[in-house]
C-alpha cells in the first residue's frame, strides 16, 4: 500500500510531466532576458532625451542670467521706493490682521468651552482604555522579555554606530569648513592680485605725473650751477659762524629727549595703576551683586526646602494609602475581568450559533424538501444512555447538513459563500447511495445504532455510512488534499467540494445546546455586574500610586536644595570675608600709589618747558646768523629768507619720497600677504584631502557596523516576514497549455481512484502543504478554494500558498 506522496510521484512519472520542466525554464529565461533588454533600451533613450533637454535648459539659463544681470542695475534704483511703499502697506495689513486675530481669540475662547465639555466625555472613555491597557501591558511584558535577551548586543552595536556617525558628522562638517575656507582663500588671493596690479598702475601714473610737473615747474625750484655752488659756500660759512650755537642746541636736544623719555615712562607707569583700579572697582561691584544674589537665593531656597519637605510628607502618606487600596481594587478588577471574559465568550458563541441557525433557516427556505437539516438534530436517541454511542458514531460530522443531492449541496455552499458564513459539511443522499461497499440497505435497518434512533428515515443512510466508516480501514481521502497531504490520520468523505471548518465539539455523550432564539436578547449571567464602572472609579483613584515617582523626585529635589543651600551659605561667607575685603585693600593701595605719580610728572614737565624756551632762543640766534649770510643770495632768487627756500624744496622732496615709500610699502605688504595666502591655500588643500580620506574611512566603518547590527535585529523582522509570507501566492493562469496535464478520475465500488488534473510544482527543499497550514491555524478567514467542476472531469487552476 503506497502513501499519498509515493502515489503522487508515481502519477507524475506516468504523466511524464517532468520532461517539460527544462523547456519551461528555458522559455522563462528567454522571456526575462527580453524584458531586461527592453527596459535597458527604454532607459537609454530616456537618458539621451534628458541630456538634450538639460543642455537646452543650460543655454536658456545662461541667456536668462545675462538678461537678468542687465536688469538688476535698473531695478536697484526702484528697490528702496518699493521697500518703503510695501512697508507702509504691510503695517496696514498687520493692523487688520491684529483685529482679525483678536476676533479669533474670542472664538477660541468659546471653542475652549466646548472642548472642555468634550473632555468630560473623553474621561468617561478612560475606563474602556484602562481595560485595553491591561492587555497591552501583558503583551509588552512578553515582548520585553524577548527584547532584553538581545538588548546588550544591540546596544553595543548601536553605540558603536552612533559614535562613528557622530565622528563622521564632525568630519563632514570639518570638510565643509575646510572647503569653504579654501574657496574663501582662493577669492582673497584673486583680490590681492588685483590690488597688486592696481598699486603698480597707480605708482606708474604717479611717476609720470611727477615727471610732467618737474618739466613744467623745474625753473622755480631748481638753481643754476653757479647759484648752487654759492648756496653751498654760504651754507658752510653760516655753519661755521653758528657752530657754538649748534653745539648748545644739540646738547639741549639730547637733554630734552632724555626728559621726554622719562616723562613717557612715568605716564606709562601711571596707566597701569589706573587700569588696575578700574578692574578692582568692577570686581568690588561684582562681589556686592553676588552677595545680594546669594542672600536672595538663600532666602528663596529655605522657603522652597520647607515647601518640599511638607510636600514629601503629604506624598508619602498618600502613596502608602494608595498601595493598600490598589491591592484591594486589583482583586476586584481581576474578578470582574474574568466574568467579562466568560460573558464575552458566551456571547460570541451565542452569536455564532445564531448566525448558523439563520443560515440554516435560509437554505431550508430556499430549498424546501431538499435540505433536511443537521445530522445532530435529526438523530435523537430514544434513551439518554445511547447519547455517548451516537456521539462516537457521528464524531466530527455531527454538524453535517443532510441534502437530497449533490447539486443541492453545491448550491448551498455557493449561498453560504455569498453570505460569508462559516465552513459547513454536506452529506448528499444520492452520492452516499452510489458509494457501494461491504454493507447493504437491509443491514441499515438491522443496525444496532439505527434501531435506537427515533424514526427519521432520512438519517439511516448517513448514520450507517458513518458507522461503517468507523469499522472500515481508513482508505478514503478527499481528492482536494491528495496533492499535498502526506500521512493524515483523519478520514474524509471523497467529495471534492466538502469543507471542514475545524473539529466540532465532542461533548462526551451530551448533545450540544441549541442556539438561543434570534428574537431573544443576550442575557448576562446572574450576579454579574452590569458595567465595570464601579471598579473603574476606584481604579482612577488608585492613580495616586503612580505618585511614587513624584515622591522620589521631591525627595531628590529636597536633597539637592539642601546641598545647594549649604554651598551658597559657604560661598556667601567666603565672598564677604575674603574676596570683597581683599579687593578693597588692594584698591586703597593702588590709589595711594597713583597719587605719587602727579608731583614727579609735573616736575619733569616744568623742566621740559624751560628747556624749550632756551632752545627757541638759540634757534632764533642761528636764524639771524643765516639771514646775515644769505641776505644777498635771497634777493637774487626772490625769497624772503633761505629757510623758506629750503622748506619748500625739502617739503616737495619729502612728499615725493613719502608717496613712493607708500607705494613700496603697499606693494611689499601685498606681496607678503599673497605669499602667506599661497602657503595657507596649500595647507587648506592638504586639510581637504585629509578630511575626505577621513570621511571615506568613517563611512566604510559605519557600513561595517550596520551589517553587524543586522543579525541582532533579525528577530524583530521575523514576524513581519511571516506575515508577508502568508500573502505570497502564485498565479498559473498565464502558463502555456502544453505544460498542463489532464489526469482522468474514475471512482468505482472497490474505492480505487485516479487523481484530478494537477500541475507539477517546481522543486523545493520544503514540502508544500497549504491545506495543512490553513487547517492548523483554525481561525484564519481564508478558506480553501471551492471547485464547482463535475466530479470526474474538467481541469482546475491551482492556487498555492508558498511555505518557506
Amino acid at each position: 500500500m503506497k502513501n499519498p506522496k509515493e502515489r503522487t510521484a508515481l502519477f507524475e512519472e506516468i504523466s511524464r510531466s517532468g520532461e517539460l520542466a527544462p523547456e519551461y525554464e528555458r522559455r522563462r529565461k528567454e522571456m526575462v532576458k527580453a524584458e531586461e533588454d527592453t527596459q535597458f533600451n527604454y532607459h537609454r533613450k530616456k537618458n539621451i532625451a534628458a541630456e538634450r533637454k538639460e543642455a537646452k535648459q543650460e543655454k536658456e539659463e545662461a541667456d536668462r542670467y545675462q538678461r537678468l544681470k542687465d536688469e538688476v542695475v535698473r531695478a536697484q534704483v526702484q528697490l528702496q521706493l518699493f521697500k518703503l511703499y510695501h512697508n507702509e502697506a504691510e503695517i496696514e495689513k498687520l493692523n487688520k490682521e491684529l483685529a482679525v486675530k483678536n476676533r479669533e481669540i474670542d472664538k477660541d475662547k468659546k471653542r475652549m468651552d466646548r472642548v472642555e465639555d468634550e473632555l468630560k466625555d473623553r474621561k468617561k472613555e478612560l475606563g474602556k482604555m484602562m481595560r485595553e491597557q491591561q492587555q497591552i501591558e501583558k503583551e509588552i511584558k512578553e515582548k520585553d522579555s524577548e527584547l532584553n535577551q538581545k538588548r546588550p548586543q544591540y546596544i553595543k552595536a548601536k553605540e558603536n554606530t552612533s559614535h562613528k556617525i557622530k565622528k563622521l558628522e564632525a568630519a563632514r562638517k570639518a570638510l565643509q569648513n575646510a572647503q569653504k575656507q579654501h574657496k574663501k582663500r582662493q577669492g582673497d588671493m584673486d583680490e590681492l592680485e588685483r590690488d597688486m596690479g592696481a598699486v603698480e598702475k597707480a605708482r606708474q601714473e604717479f611717476e609720470e605725473r611727477m615727471e610732467e610737473e618737474s618739466q613744467s615747474q623745474g625753473r622755480d625750484l631748481t638753481l643754476e650751477e653757479n647759484q648752487v655752488k654759492k648756496y653751498h659756500r654760504l651754507k658752510e660759512e653760516a655753519s661755521k659762524r653758528a657752530a657754538t650755537l649748534a653745539q648748545e642746541l644739540e646738547k639741549f636736544n639730547r637733554d630734552q629727549k632724555a626728559d621726554q623719555d622719562r616723562l613717557d615712562l612715568e605716564e606709562r607707569k601711571k596707566v597701569d595703576p589706573q587700569a588696575k583700579i578700574k578692574q578692582k572697582l568692577r570686581e568690588i561691584e561684582e562681589n556686592q551683586k553676588r552677595i545680594e544674589k546669594l542672600e536672595e537665593y538663600i532666602a528663596t531656597s529655605k522657603q522652597s526646602l520647607e515647601e518640599q519637605k511638607r510636600l514629601e510628607g503629604e506624598l508619602t502618606e498618600e502613596v502608602e494609602l494608595a498601595k493598600r487600596r490598589i491591592d484591594e481594587i486589583n482583586k476586584e478588577l481581576n474578578q470582574v475581568m474574568e466574568q467579562l471574559g466568560d460573558a464575552r465568550n458566551a456571547r460570541q458563541e451565542s452569536s455564532r450559533q445564531q448566525r448558523k441557525a439563520e443560515i440554516m433557516d435560509s437554505i431550508k427556505r430556499l430549498y424546501p424538501g431538499s435540505v433536511y437539516g443537521r445530522l445532530i438534530d435529526l438523530c435523537q436517541p430514544t434513551q439518554k444512555k445511547y447519547q455517548i454511542a451516537v456521539t462516537k458514531v457521528l464524531g466530527k460530522n455531527m454538524d453535517a447538513i443532510i441534502v437530497d443531492s449533490e447539486k443541492t449541496g453545491r448550491d448551498c455552499i455557493q449561498y453560504i459563500k455569498e453570505q460569508r458564513g462559516e465552513p459547513e459539511t454536506f452529506l448528499p443522499l444520492d452520492y452516499l447511495e452510489g458509494l457501494g461497499g461491504p454493507f447493504s440497505t437491509k443491514e441499515f435497518w438491522g443496525s444496532c445504532s439505527i434501531k435506537h434512533i427515533k424514526d427519521q428515515p432520512k438519517t439511516f443512510l448517513p448514520l450507517d455510512y458513518l458507522e461503517n466508516m468507523e469499522d472500515q480501514p481508513k482508505t478514503f481521502l478527499p481528492l482536494d488534499y491528495l496533492e499535498n497531504v502526506e500521512d493524515q490520520p483523519e478520514t474524509f468523505l471523497p467529495l471534492d467540494y466538502l469543507e471542514v471548518g475545524g473539529t466540532p465539539p465532542v461533548l462526551g455523550g451530551f448533545f450540544p445546546p441549541k442556539p438561543p432564539s434570534p428574537n431573544l436578547p443576550f442575557s448576562q449571567p446572574p450576579g454579574f455586574p452590569q458595567t465595570p464602572a464601579g471598579v473603574v472609579s476606584p481604579q482612577e483613584q488608585m492613580k495616586a500610586k503612580r505618585k511614587e515617582a513624584e515622591l522620589r523626585q521631591v525627595q531628590s529635589q529636597a536633597h539637592g536644595l539642601q546641598m545647594r543651600l549649604k554651598y551658597s551659605q559657604s560661598d556667601l561667607e567666603q565672598t564677604k570675608t575674603r574676596h570683597l575685603a581683599l579687593n578693597l585693600q588692594e584698591k586703597s593701595k593702588l590709589e595711594s600709589e597713583l597719587a605719587n605719580f602727579g608731583p614727579r610728572i609735573n616736575d619733569i614737565k616744568r623742566i621740559i618747558q624751560g628747556r624749550e624756551r632756551e632752545m627757541k632762543d638759540l634757534k632764533e640766534k642761528m636764524n639771524q646768523v643765516e639771514d646775515e649770510v644769505f641776505e644777498e643770495f635771497c634777493r637774487e632768487i626772490g625769497v624772503r629768507n633761505i629757510r623758506e627756500f629750503e622748506e619748500e624744496k625739502v617739503k616737495r622732496q619729502n612728499e615725493i619720497a613719502k608717496k613712493r615709500l607708500e607705494f613700496e610699502n603697499q606693494k611689499t605688504r601685498l606681496g607678503i600677504q599673497l605669499d602667506f595666502e599661497r602657503n595657507q591655500l596649500r595647507e587648506d588643500q592638504e586639510k581637504v584631502l585629509m578630511w575626505e580620506q577621513s570621511v571615506r574611512k568613517d563611512e566604510a566603518e559605519i557600513e561595517k557596523l550596520k551589517k553587524g547590527e543586522e543579525p541582532v535585529s533579525s528577530s524583530q523582522r521575523t514576524s513581519s516576514l511571516y506575515a508577508r509570507e502568508a500573502l505570497i501566492e502564485i498565479d498559473y493562469s498565464d502558463l502555456p497549455e502544453e505544460l498542463k496535464v489532464r489526469w482522468p478520475f474514475n471512482a468505482g465500488p472497490s474505492h480505487s481512484f485516479k487523481p484530478l488534473p494537477l500541475l507539477q510544482a517546481p522543486p523545493s527543499p520544503h514540502t508544500w502543504k497549504p491545506w495543512r497550514s490553513w487547517r492548523a491555524s483554525g481561525t484564519s478567514s481564508r478558506r480553501p478554494r471551492m471547485s464547482s467542476r463535475p466530479l470526474a472531469s474538467a481541469p482546475r487552476r491551482p492556487s498555492r500558498r508558498l511555505s518557506r
